[in-house]
């Protein structure tokens, strides 16, 4: 491995000027720019980006950038932020971009997770000005094996850890996505309340709303929460904390009991309104930009937190906060009166519980991205020093298929099934023989099929969903699965779609092949 200029890899440009806002049209080539590549990078489709009809393309001259192009910025804020885009499809590109194209010597993907490990915002200068100039570019060094097909190792071993981690996200997001259409479905639509409930305000339903302490943290003995300590989803985030001392006699006004609603009520305005349910017992201290709320008898803090957090909550907050000198603000009177149905406090209940389980999930998803990415970070540093043994990396080409009778496409791609428990042994002991697993994972894929109805069926979610039901069952004797088990996943499929109870059939609207559970 040795470092060598990018410009002896790739040709390295920039890309044109932005069309007039009247130039772009309904159809064309997509036109990126630098405050696209988050969106794409999120998923967003390129087709979804402002389109250049042909007659603006050759009136500007723009240039068309081929499909494989790697982009990221090299000017303004977004050129701190190392965002590395590859491009799907042909498009036109804003001249804050810088555009390599791969030579011969170079695999493309190699290239980008190269420059995910070496960011190009290391060439930035001045922070306050940054900017990254295309020579700078050209001779910035990154480590490249000699050999291609070595390249082709270390992309496809990094793509795949990529891969489970893009996927470990999605499940998070899911299950996000989940308690606000279970909210929905409970409690019905907060602005139609086609289910009657009746309606109240936030202050109705509260016995205590206090704000924070405005004291700064210099030390002490309890952890101090603070607005960067809440996410946007209305979790907690306990990675960055500051500790502090407040006289005995504060203690009580500005400490969290288990059960308290927190509200950030000031912050940027996307963020400001962030609503977490305190679920530990440990004392802790919220600041000044923090209110905490607690509620009678016949309210349960995470139905309130859920009507928060809801698409319909987050809107009204966007729109009820005011903006004061760059950042914006809701105060106690104001969150006291945002109106909130009042349903039976039983059904409340029902949705804490059901919030309590997908938390679960979420925290054992949580773990398992975290290791993911810890992997990733360690296997990407011997990658790129050159550490790793590449003989026992197969080529994508030779890479294993999970299914090899047929091309079926099991990854996911696929939207995650719905929640399923699935049912727990007689006895436990089946759990501990490799026979007694081979029977039962026959038996949950079965409760699986049962239980998919017309949904496809995709290997990964059931084994998620497999090594879940162990560790609730089992804990920490629960014995590992891996690629036994896969293999006679692999042949209880097989299996299934020769005795009918499987079928492979088309998804046309994504291009794949899918496999589904035959009806009766």
């Amino acid at each position: 491995m040795r470092k060598v200029p990018i410009s002896s890899i790739a040709d390295v440009t920039a890309g044109q000027g932005a069309p007039k806002p009247d130039d772009f049209s309904d159809s064309g080539i997509p036109f990126v720019r630098a405050g696209s590549l988050e969106d794409l990078l999120s998923g967003k489709s390129e087709s979804d980006l402002e389109l250049v009809p042909a007659e603006t393309a050759k009136k500007r001259k723009l240039k068309l950038y081929p499909k494989g192009s790697i982009l990221f910025a090299k000017s303004g804020m977004s050129a701190t932020k190392d965002r590395i885009y590859v491009l799907q499809n042909s498009a036109y590109v804003v001249s804050h971009l810088a555009i390599l194209t791969p030579k011969d010597n170079v695999h493309r993907d190699y290239l980008r997770l190269a420059l995910k490990q070496f960011p190009p915002s290391s060439l930035i200068k001045d922070p306050a000005y940054p900017a990254i100039g295309l020579g700078e570019i050209q001779g910035y060094e990154i480590p490249v094996p000699d050999e291609i097909d070595d390249q082709k190792r270390i992309a496809h071993l990094l793509g795949k850890v990529e891969g489970l981690i893009a996927r470990r996200k999605h499940y998070l997001q899911q299950l996000d996505d989940l308690l606000n259409s279970v909210f929905l479905e409970m409690f019905g639509d907060p602005v139609r309340n086609e289910k009657g409930w009746e309606r109240v305000t936030i202050g109705e339903l509260a016995t205590e709303v206090k704000y924070g302490t405005s004291a700064s943290a210099q030390g002490g003995s309890y952890k101090y929460l603070r607005m960067n300590n809440i996410t946007y989803e209305g979790y907690w985030d306990f990675d960055s904390l500051k500790y502090i001392d407040v006289p005995e006699m504060d203690f009580e006004k500005y400490s969290l009991r288990k059960g308290d609603l927190v509200f950030n009520r000031t912050n940027s305005k996307e963020l400001v309104g962030k609503t977490a349910v305190y679920d530990r017992d440990e004392p802790v201290i919220i600041a000044g930009y923090l209110i905490r709320v607690r509620f009678d008898e016949h309210t349960n803090p995470w139905f309130v937190w859920g009507h928060l957090n809801s698409k319909y909550g987050k809107t009204r907050l966007f729109n009820l906060c005011r903006n004061i000198v760059g950042m914006a603000n809701i105060n106690a009177k104001e969150l006291q009166a945002i109106p909130i149905l009042k349903p039976p406090i039983d059904l409340q209940n029902q949705f804490a519980a059901i919030v309590e389980k997908v938390d679960a999930l979420k925290s054992r998803y949580q773990q398992s991205l975290t290791d993911l990415e810890s992997l990733y970070g360690a296997l990407s540093q011997k990658a790129f020093k050159g550490e790793l043994d590449l003989s026992r990396v197969a080529l994508s080409a030779e890479a294993p298929e999970i299914v090899e009778k047929e091309k079926i496409d099991v990854e996911e791609k696929q939207s995650m099934e719905p929640l399923f428990e699935l049912p727990a042994p007689e006895h436990l002991a089946v759990l501990q023989t490799a026979e007694g697993r081979k029977s039962l994972l026959g038996d949950w894929l079965n409760a699986w099929l049962e239980h998919l109805g017309d949904a496809p069926f995709a290997a990964q979610a059931f084994m998620d969903a497999a090594r879940q039901r162990l560790w609730e069952l089992a804990e920490d004797d629960a014995p590992e699965w891996g690629v036994a088990e896969y293999d006679e996943l692999k042949t209880q499929v097989f299996e299934a779609l020769e005795q009918g109870r499987l079928i492979q059939g088309y998804d046309d609207d994504n291009n794949r092949v899918q496999i589904i559970a035959a009806k009766g």
